[in-house]
C-alpha cells in the first residue's frame, strides 16, 4: 500500500493492507482523511519531533511473527508532555502497540474488558494482579505519521492510566467508547534486536514501568536463604567443637629478662581453627610486652606477633583520667592440626618496680559468633542500601502523578 502526500509529493509504503482512513505524511505535517479513495486535508500539525527513529514501513519480530510499523501518533498530555506511540501490524492482521516516552519503551496489546474508571478509583484488579492509579488526564493527538484504519480525532481522549511494574493497564475513552490496552516493559536492547536498528532515543529520568534492577521480594528471600546458609554453616563447624587450652602460665620478669620461655608441646588435632593468646599484667602508669612464637614442631615454620600493655592514669585540670588497660589479646588464625609450642618473651618498663609478673593463656578452637554476626551484618547493611535505592526509584517514578503513595 502507498500514498503520495499532496502537499510534498512524499511516497508513503507499506506491505500491510487495510482499509485506510487517517493519513499523516511522515516527510511534512501534513494530516488527511481518506474517504472514497481520495485523500482530504484536515490540518498541518504545528509540532515538529526529533527524528523519530523508527520509520514507518520497518519491521521487526514479535514472538516469533513479523510486524510492520504501519503508524504513529505523538500524543500530548499536561501541554509538555509528549510520548510516542507506534502501530504495529502483522501479516495476519494482528495488532500491537509500541510506546516510547524518554526512552523508555512499553509493548501493549487491546484486551477485550472494559472497566469503569469515572470516579478514579485508586486500584484496579485484572487477572489477579493489583494495579495502582498513575494518570488521569485528557491526551491530545500532536502529530500522526502513516496509515490508520479509524478516523483520527482532534479531540481530547481522556487517558487512565494504572500501574503495576513492568505491567501497565492503559484505558482509553471517546465519546461513549473506550479502549483498554494490556502493557509490559521493554528494554531498548529488546527493542534494537526487534527492529535490527543501533540507536535509539537515549534514556531520561524513571520509566512509567521500567522495573527495578532488584525485585525486593526475591532479593530478601536469597539474603535470608544465605543466612541461614551461613546459619547452618555455622552449625555444623561448630557442633561438637571442644575448646583445647594449650597455655596458662605467670612468667616472673626479673626470671625471664632476655630469656625466651618454651612452653610445653601441645598437639592440636581437627579442622583449622584461630589460637587465641590473652596477656595481663599489673601495669600501673608504665607498660609492658609480650612477644610470642608459634612455632610448628614438624616444619618448623614460625609465627610471630607481639603486644603491649599500657596502662596510665591521672588528674588534670580538676578531672581524672584513665587510658589503655593491663591486659590485651590477639589471634594466630587458621592454625591447622599438628603438634606446635609457643615461644614468649616478657618484657616491661625498666623503672616499674611493682611489677613483677606477666599471665599468658592461650586457647585453640575457641568457639565464637563473631564471623556468622559479621556476615548477618554485611547481608542487612546491603540489603538496606537496596531497599533505599528501590524508595529512591519509585519516588522518582511517581514524581509526575498526582496520585503518588509518597509524601513530601
Amino acid at each position: 500500500m502507498e500514498l503520495t502526500c499532496p502537499k510534498c509529493n512524499q511516497n508513503t509504503a507499506i506491505e500491510s493492507s487495510f482499509e485506510v482512513k487517517s493519513f499523516g505524511c511522515s516527510h511534512c505535517n501534513s494530516f488527511f482523511t481518506y474517504n472514497n479513495s481520495k485523500l482530504k486535508f484536515e490540518k498541518a500539525y504545528d509540532y515538529v519531533p526529533k527524528d523519530t527513529t523508527l520509520k514507518i514501513g520497518t519491521k521487526g519480530i514479535i514472538d516469533g511473527e513479523t510486524y510492520e510499523i504501519v503508524g504513529l501518533i505523538i500524543k500530548r498530555a499536561h501541554a509538555i508532555y509528549y510520548w510516542r506511540e507506534y502501530t504495529l501490524m502483522s501479516k495476519s492482521g494482528k495488532v500491537k502497540y509500541l510506546s516510547e516516552t524518554d526512552g523508555h519503551w512499553i509493548l501493549l496489546e487491546e484486551i477485550p474488558v472494559s472497566y469503569d474508571v469515572s470516579r478514579k478509583y485508586k486500584k484496579l484488579t485484572h487477572d489477579e494482579i493489583s494495579y495502582n492509579l498513575y494518570e488521569y488526564t485528557d491526551a491530545f493527538v500532536a502529530r500522526v505519521y502513516g496509515f490508520y484504519e479509524f478516523e483520527i480525532s482532534g479531540r481530547p481522549v481522556k487517558m487512565v492510566e494504572y500501574i503495576n511494574p513492568p505491567y501497565i493497564i492503559s484505558i482509553e475513552e471517546f465519546d461513549k467508547d473506550d479502549a483498554t490496552y494490556l502493557g509490559k516493559h521493554i528494554s531498548s536492547s529488546e527493542v534494537k534486536k526487534i527492529f535490527n536498528v543501533s540507536q535509539l532515543p537515549s534514556k531520561s529520568g524513571v520509566g512509567l514501568v521500567q522495573p527495578f534492577l532488584f525485585n525486593i521480594y526475591n532479593t530478601l528471600l536469597v539474603f535470608v536463604s544465605f543466612a541461614i546458609l551461613i546459619l547452618a554453616t555455622y552449625i555444623f563447624f561448630n557442633i561438637g567443637r571442644t575448646e583445647k587450652n594449650v597455655l596458662y602460665t605467670s612468667l616472673n620478669f626479673d626470671e625471664y629478662k632476655n630469656k625466651e620461655f618454651i612452653s610445653p608441646s601441645f598437639e592440636l588435632k581437627g579442622s583449622p581453627a584461630p589460637l587465641i593468646v590473652s596477656a595481663s599484667s599489673d601495669v600501673n602508669n608504665s607498660w609492658a610486652n609480650a612477644q610470642v612464637s608459634l612455632v610448628n614442631e614438624a616444619t618448623n615454620e614460625e609465627e610471630y606477633a607481639q603486644k603491649d600493655i599500657e596502662y596510665y592514669s591521672g588528674y588534670t585540670d580538676g578531672e581524672s583520667w584513665t587510658e589503655g588497660s593491663t591486659s590485651t589479646t590477639f589471634n594466630f588464625c587458621g592454625v591447622a592440626q599438628g603438634k606446635y609450642h609457643l615461644v614468649i618473651i616478657p618484657s616491661k618498663q625498666d623503672t616499674d618496680t611493682s611489677n613483677q609478673t606477666m599471665n599468658i593463656t592461650a586457647v585453640w578452637n575457641e568457639s565464637s559468633v563473631w564471623n556468622f554476626m559479621l556476615s548477618l551484618v554485611f547481608l542487612g547493611g546491603i540489603f538496606a542500601i537496596i531497599f533505599f535505592l528501590k524508595k529512591n526509584f519509585e519516588q522518582r517514578r511517581w514524581e509526575n502523578s498526582d496520585f503518588t503513595p509518597y509524601t513530601e
